[in-house]
């Protein structure tokens, strides 16, 4: 099983015990190991070395296609328990933290605590908009209703 080290950048423990990194794209890779696989959350493809994601998502806005998103992070999801993953954006703050917060809701955080729970696990920013928040709560809904609870 691989997994981060303290010290390899900003990692969040979810309630499963995976541990993923969130990352700004803008800034160097943090020292240590490399990720094993990614989740890109940028307007454009990027290219690593590493098996990855991309899911096309404007800076302050919304991911273009929501359940891209969703099978995106449930696959980060499983893989996080045996893997080095990260998720990251240009800044590292808010469409990293809404993938973040959305991760969570995927792992059993109830939808309204979700970018609570992120913001202190993670960064106090994150999840900047208001429409990132209503984000995390209806893909906590929809999940709810997708499932018939």
């Amino acid at each position: 099983m691989s997994t981060w080290q303290a010290g390899e950048g900003r990692l969040v423990a979810l309630p499963c015990g995976a541990v993923v990194r969130g990352r700004a794209l803008r800034h160097p890779l943090p020292p240590g190991s490399t990720p094993e696989f990614g989740v890109y959350l940028v307007g454009r493809a990027v290219d690593v070395p590493w098996e990855h994601r991309w899911v096309p998502w404007r800076d302050f806005g919304l991911p273009r296609d929501a359940d891209a998103l969703t099978s995106v992070l449930l696959d980060a999801l499983e893989r996080a328990a045996h893997q080095r993953v990260e998720l990251a954006c240009g800044g590292g703050v808010g469409r990293t933290g809404t993938a973040l917060a959305c991760l969570a809701v995927l792992d059993g955080v109830p939808p309204d605590d979700a970018v609570g729970w992120v913001r202190e696990r993670y960064d106090r920013r994150a999840v900047e908009t208001p429409w990132q928040r209503s984000f995390v709560r209806r893909l906590g809904a929809s999940r709810a209703a997708s499932h018939g609870e």
